[in-house]
């Protein structure tokens, strides 16, 4: 058996490659930075650094946006330099069999997307087999995909949240939305400015999220931020409370509580009974938020369960499809996958 199977999951925050028979080769942020026109100088945590700090002519760019390709040259830039890079550290991938993990709702074309990409890439795949992301995310999450029972995933990421009504091995229903960690941190910036005069980086607002975002108590707590201050102009430092912060993830996450409830609206009856007394698993890389599962419990009345490694969910579900023979057949070609009528 080839020991050159690979799954991918492109994540709007970070790539991940695992290799089966091998484990987790690559973990890193999907940021690319050019210098001019096409000369990469950095991928990864290493451009991640660079990004809200370079000058004029270096481009810092996240080439995942809402779940699809934004730029299709830089990301095939960015695979390319990664595909390099873990050659020399584990040999050639030419003729490679790749398993990617895509959204489920997106158009057709966004999907191909994601297949061309690999397959036009320096590696020349033998074979590419898709998998819908909420079939990963929920077998990575620990739920029997291929029983009657119906489940609910919630997955809160960077850029989308994806909720889907899973049974028998397939999606019943599902919304992605344009909502997730990285609109949470747009809003900690927008009420700071509005309430301290104080701008702040998207990298600021994420600490001060990741610091004081708290739902499962009312706390007093602060944290020194620093930006530049609208009026003068000048550096400044302001202490931002939690109530703010709060308030400003929360303006998001109803608007993701209020899409759980559409679903469930629309579920089959049967399916809506399995729901309710299995609750809703939630995962993703946003979903580390103090007291988010009581929040959700307490609007939908279901019960919430929040993954302790939610944004290793989606790859260790290919994981599990790439070394299980029991999920093999969750994966499929584009042919089989997309082009026959669901």
């Amino acid at each position: 058996m080839s020991t050159k199977i690979f799954g991918i999951d492109f994540g709007t925050s970070s790539l991940k490659i695992y290799r089966k028979g091998e484990g987790l080769v690559y973990d890193q942020k999907s940021v690319i930075a050019i210098k001019g026109k096409n000369n990469v100088i950095a991928i990864g945590n290493e451009a991640f650094e660079m990004y809200g700090k370079s000058p004029e002519y270096i481009t810092v760019d996240f080439p995942l946006k809402h779940g699809a390709i934004a730029s299709l040259s830089h990301m095939l830039s960015l695979l390319n330099c990664v595909f390099l890079d873990l050659s020399r550290q584990h040999g050639k991938f030419r003729g490679a069999e790749f398993t990617i993990a895509t959204p489920y709702d997106i158009t057709e074309v966004e999907k191909r997307a994601f297949y061309d990409l690999v397959d036009s890439s320096i590696v020349r795949p033998k074979k590419l087999r898709l998998v819908e992301k909420p079939i990963a995310d929920a077998i990575g999450a620990g739920i029997d995909v291929n029983n009657s029972q119906g489940a609910l995933l919630v997955n809160i990421g960077a850029d989308t949240t994806e909720i889907s009504i899973l049974s028998m091995g397939g999606i019943v229903l599902g919304k992605l939305l344009p909502i997730g960690g990285n609109q949470f941190d747009d809003a900690i910036a927008a009420a700071v400015r509005k309430k301290y005069n104080l701008v702040i980086g998207q990298k600021t607002a994420e600490y001060v999220k990741r610091t004081l975002t708290d739902f499962s108590r009312e706390t007093e707590r602060t944290c020194k931020a620093y930006g530049r201050d609208i009026v003068t102009g000048l550096p400044r430092e302001r202490e931002i409370s939690a109530a703010l912060v709060n308030q400003a993830v929360l303006e998001n996450l109803n608007a993701i509580i209020e899409n759980i409830r559409t679903i469930l609206e629309r579920t089959p009856p049967e399916i809506a009974s399995d729901v309710f007394a299995n609750g809703m698993t939630i995962t993703g890389g946003s979903s580390a938020i103090a007291g988010l599962d009581q929040l959700v419990q307490a609007t939908t009345g279901l019960r919430v369960s929040i993954c302790q490694k939610g944004a290793l969910t989606v790859i260790e579900g290919l994981t599990h499809i790439l070394e299980d023979p029991e999920y093999d057949a969750l994966a499929q070609p584009l042919k089989e996958s997309y082009y026959n009528e669901k």
